[in-house]
């Protein structure tokens, strides 16, 4: 049961690929933006660390300014590789010392299907948050969530996620972040 809990001492945030040339060929890529950033905000707020890949920057473009403006202080990593499980990015995992990684991105059935597969062979445990990812079509999206579900993956949302680290309602900490939801 241990693999369904998150905690934020626990927790990594890592967001693949939400970059300028991919978002406007994505079907749902502007409501993974929107949940990106509520999970960016979380992890601020939480202070869990980010990490941002994007995927041959010269070609895709850099991360869409929309989530571009929250990043500071984000673990950045290029990648010509479709799994964004660089030795860059493992690095900073291993040195984060956290297990539970919960994953936004494009495209849900290539690149966010390769980073979970590896991460989860790495012994991570894996929250992909639906809701937070996207690829060009409906039928791509759902085949990469039920590959990933049936890896062992966690296969989840942006409001059962931030709930679940929030543990508790009535706190200064949950007021603020319930209404990035609403």
């Amino acid at each position: 049961m241990d693999k369904y809990y998150l905690n934020r001492e626990e927790a990594v945030l890592v967001i693949i690929d939400i970059q300028e040339r991919l978002v406007p060929a994505m079907d749902r890529g502007e409501r993974a933006i929107r949940n990106t950033n509520v999970l960016i905000s979380m992890a601020k707020d939480m202070d869990i660390p980010i990490i941002v890949t994007e995927q041959y920057p010269k070609g895709l473009g850099s991360t869409v300014p929309q989530i571009e403006e929250n990043l500071e202080g984000a673990g950045r990593f290029e990648k010509n590789t479709f799994s964004g499980c660089t030795e860059g990015v493992m690095a900073s995992l291993h040195e984060s010392g956290r297990k539970k990684v919960i994953i936004t991105g494009m495209e849900t059935h290539v690149c966010v299907f390769q980073t979970v597969r590896e991460l989860l062979k790495q012994g991570y445990h894996v929250f992909a948050a639906a809701d937070a990812v996207c690829s060009r079509t409906e039928e791509n999206y759902n085949n990469g969530l039920s590959l990933m579900r049936e890896m062992g993956a966690v296969v989840s949302n942006t409001e059962t996620i931030l709930f679940d680290l929030l543990k508790e309602a009535g706190t200064p900490q949950f007021k603020a972040l319930s209404k990035l939801i609403r």
